[in-house]
């Protein structure tokens, strides 16, 4: 039976209240690239993700076993009437991948999985010792390797039947009996086969059958041969010699691996066998025994022990060593520089580096006379010193102190680990490679170089290789072009994921969704474009289409211009945010939203309205100047840039070219570290000078305001205290004698007892995620039911908390310290948020905007430089004016305001630009322009400057106020 076209071709809602939503009926193209789009808080992610996905996702869980259900996370199902023409949804949000630091890239896109495969059926291995590929050893020679052990030896031949695997191995140890052979060596432990204990099949298993055991002499050579050919044919070409009376550090017996396939006859270094498990960090059998296959060490950090090098010893420079009045750690100090002829009353950045270096690591063998006065008696002792990090090192491994571990991990910061060299592999594995380079130092290179290399990889292999590779380097070289598709050039498969922003994160994972060529299916991305240059989107859009054209229906939620006027279908949801939004203004194609009266994208995409230019833009003041010289973090190349200050100055350039970098490793946690007194390390550089003009700097990033549900946008901004004060003044709280405390959910007394002030209850279901549910007792209103009978205007505290920002302000329009706490977060375009949103439901770019009304709400200093990372993240055109009204005024007041953006319509308004480039990863690092936008625009080599004037050209009919 054919089915119906409506089920077919089309996507129906009908009656979709979720959230803001008005009861919205909507008919979307299927097949097809739609765009959503409209104001923050309108309603489009309420649609988009919170209706469609959430329904599409819910019935495909549903479809399955309950036994499969069990481990899904199962969605609510959505306040909709009626969905129809759905097909099974994948979410792709803006969330960071992951943050287990053994998730990689390479690991994320599944790429490290087929090179792993490649260099266990492809990669030749090399000895250590004489740079030489490993050969096979012949039987004879595993003999003569016993024979030169000391006559006497005692020693057994195993052969290793499973290594790190799962199992019974029930079947393998009756058929060993059967052969006739008598013990087995399980997990460490030797059992006769008939006594061997029963396995657990989910754990993983070593067994090493004991073919014989022998006493080193010349005599047994010709026994010793038969044995090491049982063994080798039992083990697939593997034996072991464990010597009874010899012992490693660990206490385990020393083994020595004999392999008929890889073994250096010179250094006896060997490789047992190469699989794909080799070279799996996350596998105790590829993974680098000392850092467990992290690739990094925590260890005492210098900088951390003396963050102010400007400080004498005297003056508290050692930081651990300064946090106690006890005069022992002060007198120690000053015997340790008095042997060196120095003074503890000089800075330490002006002591003699043998003084510093036996402070910090120690006298060696050089002992020193110790003078101690404890105010009670006076004693001396003559010792070596172990210097302020030994002395921390050794406390760190014997205190048994949970307290005294954390207080030392503050100075501790993760090293490159010096056994794997940071390839997080063995050695065997790295000893394995491929065109003269091993498996690590291939995820070292940007995925633009990965692609070259492996183009080139088919003309250095041998044909028998090539036979074998050829489909798997197919593989690889798809999934890396995939990467390159969204903009990721610049990124390494080595490339930690908990270090990806947002939208990498996104983009990583919709390029393993190409990858994985699934048709049929329903995508819902939010904002892919984000932190993307312009000049990348045109491949993140090729590449959205091309996943249309495989045959999915592909919703995003965007406000870039580009991605809105490439969509086959555009719904524009609005008029306003929050309570004001819910509805669809206009629905059509691109052309349709263009020509609609009512559409507010419309106005700003026909050009009918829009953010014009500055009148004039600030000049830069002579000689007041933030000034670094000589930058060196990541991948900057020895930059020095001149920031001027009281403007507002726009960090530009291409995703990966260093502008995070420059700003926020280096400037930012410099001046931090000066001004604030942060205990950051900032990224290698020679100087920086011009912080006499301020007095502090902020940064307001897009990390949470606070990660659980008790912090939210009252309690970050100071409005709560305010508002709780002025329920306590009111006169039934007076009759009742209630303080603010009463009117608090974290502290008891007004509170709801059975949620403890959350509203909702947590019920922990194991190795199931845990499940929140209402609180039966206050409903989720947080309060017990005295504390909501105190109302103002009929409106409970619970009911403040349950309104938006935009109904607070108009609510308290006669409480000017409650209503400006509110306006200032209206301000900043969030007037749609509830006053009591849980932090941990805000988007970063929500976050950022909290936080920047937060520093509105406070007395200027005209001294403060801000830092902003993409503040537009999130935001219509139109909210993108209004946040530009803020900064702007920030500046007005004398202050600095930076931010890294790539949004057009706020670069053209900046006073002064820093444009970083010109490509991503080693192509970039360096300043490629600097100037006032008209400046940048005339420079050819900055990718910036070519789109920026195209955007200066246009003049709106309609300046919105943020641009008048």
């Amino acid at each position: 039976m054919t089915p119906k076209p409506s089920q077919n071709r089309e996507l129906i809602v009908r009656g979709a209240r979720e959230h803001n939503l008005k009861g919205i009926d909507i008919t979307l193209p299927r097949d097809s690239l739609i765009v959503m789009t409209g104001l923050s808080g309108s309603g489009k992610s309420s649609l988009a993700f919170d209706t469609i996905y959430a329904e599409g996702q819910r019935r495909y869980v549903e479809s399955l076993s309950a036994y499969a259900r069990q481990f899904l996370e199962m969605m609510q199902k959505p306040d909709v009437d009626h969905i129809e023409g759905l097909s099974p949804a994948i979410s792709i949000e803006q969330k960071t991948t992951s943050r287990n630091p053994r998730s990689t890239v390479g690991t994320v896109t599944e790429i490290y999985d087929y090179l792993r495969l490649l260099y266990a059926r492809v990669g030749v291995p090399y000895s250590p010792a004489t740079g030489l590929p490993i050969e096979s050893q012949t039987v004879s020679q595993m003999v003569d390797k016993v024979l030169e052990l000391p006559e006497g030896t005692r020693a057994y031949l195993l052969a290793p039947i499973a290594r790190g695997r799962k199992g019974e191995y029930k079947k393998e140890l009756a058929e060993l009996m059967r052969k006739g052979f008598q013990r087995v060596k399980i997990d460490g432990e030797y059992h006769e086969i008939e006594d061997a204990p029963a396995l657990d099949k989910k754990f993983k298993h070593d067994i090493e059958v004991v073919v014989d055991r022998v006493v080193v002499g010349p005599e047994i050579s010709g026994r010793l041969a038969e044995s090491f050919e049982t063994a080798l044919k039992l083990a697939e070409g593997i034996a072991l010699v464990e010597l009874a009376d010899e012992k490693n550090e660990d206490g385990t017996a020393r083994q020595i691996t004999f392999s008929e396939k890889f073994a250096c006859p010179v250094s006896g270094f060997t490789i047992a066998e190469i699989e794909p498990r080799l070279f799996s960090f996350n596998n105790p059998f590829g993974a680098c025994p000392v850092c467990d296959g992290l690739g990094t060490e925590q260890k005492i950090d210098p900088d951390q022990i003396v963050p102010d090098q400007t400080l004498s010893l005297k003056d508290g420079a050692i930081l651990p060593w300064a946090k106690t009045s006890a005069p022992y750690y002060l007198q120690t100090l000053q015997a340790v520089v008095k042997h060196f002829g120095a003074s503890t009353g000089t800075a330490w950045n002006e002591l003699p580096f043998d003084v510093q270096h036996a402070v910090l690591y120690g006298t060696d063998k050089t002992k020193i006379e110790f003078v101690y006065d404890d105010g009670l008696r006076q004693y001396k002792t003559t010792k070596v010193f172990e210097g302020v990090i030994g002395n921390l090192e050794r406390r760190y491994k014997e205190t048994e102190s949970a307290g005294m571990r954390e207080e030392i991990e503050k100075y501790m910061s993760a090293k490159p680990c010096l056994a794997c060299g940071g390839y997080r592999l063995k050695p065997e594995s790295l000893a394995v490679k491929i065109d003269g380079l091993h498996v690590g130092q291939v995820t070292e290179k940007s995925i633009r170089d990965s692609v070259a290399w492996f183009n080139e990889l088919p003309s250095k292999l041998t044909p028998t290789q090539m036979t074998i590779g050829e489909r798997i380097l197919k593989e690889i070289r798809e999934r890396l072009n995939f990467l390159i598709d969204v903009g990721l050039d610049y990124l390494s498969m080595s490339r930690n994921s908990g270090t990806l922003s947002g939208g990498e994160s996104q983009r990583i994972r919709l390029a393993s969704q190409i990858g994985s060529g699934l048709t049929g299916v329903l995508y819902v991305l939010d904002e892919p474009s984000i932190g993307l240059h312009q000049r990348d989107n045109a491949k993140l859009l090729e590449t959205l289409r091309r996943l249309r054209d495989i045959g999915n229906t592909v919703i995003v939620v965007e406000h870039d211009e580009d991605a809105i006027m490439t969509a086959d279908y555009v719904v524009d949801i609005g008029p306003g945010a929050g309570v004001h939004g819910g509805h669809i203004v206009a629905e059509g194609t691109p052309q349709d939203i263009l020509n609609h009266p009512d559409s507010l994208t419309g106005q700003y995409l026909s050009g009918r309205m829009g953010i014009a230019m500055p009148a004039e833009r600030r000049e830069a003041k002579k000689g007041k100047t933030l000034s670094v010289k000589g930058a060196t973090g990541n991948n900057l190349k020895n930059v020095s840039v001149d920031i001027p200050l009281g403007l507002f100055v726009a960090i530009t350039g291409v995703s990966g070219g260093g502008k995070s970098t420059l700003m926020i490793d280096t400037m930012y946690q410099a001046i931090a570290r000066r001004l604030n007194g942060a205990r950051v390390v900032p990224a290698p550089h020679e100087s920086l000078t011009g912080l006499e003009f301020l007095d502090k700097v902020i940064d307001i990033d897009q990390s949470p305001i606070g990660r659980t549900p008790r912090s939210n946008p009252a309690t970050y901004t100071g409005a709560f205290t305010p508002l709780r004060e002025w329920f306590a003044g009111l006169p039934e709280a007076k009759t009742r004698g209630y303080g603010p405390g009463r009117f608090s959910f974290n502290v008891k007394g007004g509170r709801c007892e059975k949620c403890e002030g959350d509203g909702v209850l947590k019920i922990e279901m194991h190795f199931l995620p845990d499940v929140y549910v209402t609180c039966d007792v206050c409903k989720g209103k947080r309060y017990n039911r005295e504390t909501l009978e105190v109302q103002f205007k009929g409106k409970s505290i619970s009911d403040i908390l349950d309104m938006t920002i935009d109904e607070g302000v108009d609510f308290f329009s006669a409480v000017p310290v409650i209503r400006d706490k509110f306006a200032t977060l209206q301000r900043v375009g969030l007037g749609y948020v509830k006053v009591g949103q849980p932090a941990n439901t805000l988007s970063g770019g929500e976050a950022q905007r909290v936080k920047l009304s937060k520093e509105l709400s406070k007395r200027a200093t005209g001294r403060t430089l801000y830092m902003l990372d993409e503040p537009t993240t999130g935001l219509h055109f139109h909210d993108v004016a209004k946040l530009l009204d803020v900064l702007h005024e920030l500046v007005d007041g004398g202050n600095t305001v930076v931010v890294i953006e790539h949004n057009l319509e706020v670069i053209k308004t900046a006073d002064w630009i820093v444009d970083m480039g010109p490509e991503g990863g080693d192509g970039g690092g360096e300043v490629v322009a600097v100037g006032t936008p008209e400046d940048v625009a005339q420079v050819k080599r900055s990718y910036t400057g070519q789109f920026l004037k195209d955007v200066m050209a246009r003049r709106p009919q309609f300046a919105t106020k943020a641009a008048e």
